[in-house]
């Protein structure tokens, strides 16, 4: 009775922003992992929700994020748009070794760059912030270019992502980002399939 209780008092301090955030967010991420055009413009409303949320929560690396994300889920539209008239999709393509390497030169580079700056303002953890932010940002391109490994990347992230998001309190954030460690390795399974029969 206490528990339900507990649920119920901890529910009615959820904003009615973050309740809606959470559902658009794994409605999109949900979408894109079973390969689904309509998770950007699903993404599109996800993200500017979290604007709002991030610049109220002081995560100002992540408030950068969800722009850098409303420009990219709009690219990414466009991108996923453009099949070829005998395609039902756009194909999925892998990683280079190329791109692993300015990759992790990008992450390293960013992370210092925006967690050195962001020290200097009410930020919470930085550093961190920084190196999620960097994450995603190259996560976010191989998405929108259908590259196989973007799932790999979202996985570590969205993990890294739930600790920090408990320590700000925000809860349902939490959850959802747990939830997408799950449709992330979805994805990347789904993919992966896509891929094995384009080769074939």
């Amino acid at each position: 009775m206490q528990l339900i209780h507990a649920l119920q008092q901890w529910w009615q301090q959820q904003s009615l922003l973050e309740v809606i955030g959470v559902i658009t967010g794994l409605l999109c991420v949900y979408l894109a992992a079973v390969n689904n055009i309509w998770n950007w413009p699903i993404a599109i409303v996800s993200v500017a929700i979290y604007i709002v949320i991030f610049y109220d929560t002081h995560l100002f690396a992540d408030m950068g994020l969800q722009v850098y994300f409303l420009i990219m889920n709009v690219y990414g539209w466009y991108y996923w748009s453009k099949k070829a008239g005998d395609e039902k999709k756009i194909p999925v393509a892998v990683i280079t070794s190329k791109e692993i390497i300015y990759s992790i030169i990008a992450i390293i580079v960013f992370t210092f760059i925006l967690g050195t700056l962001l020290k200097y303002t009410p930020a919470s953890y930085p550093y961190i912030d920084s190196f999620c932010t960097a994450c995603s940002l190259v996560a976010q391109v191989f998405l929108a270019r259908k590259v196989l490994e973007n799932w790999l990347i979202w996985i570590f992230v969205d993990i890294v992502y739930v600790g920090v998001y408990i320590f700000k309190g925000l809860h349902l954030t939490a959850i959802m980002y747990a939830i997408y460690v799950g449709i992330a390795l979805l994805g990347y399974l789904d993919w992966k399939k896509d891929y094995k029969k384009q080769v074939q």
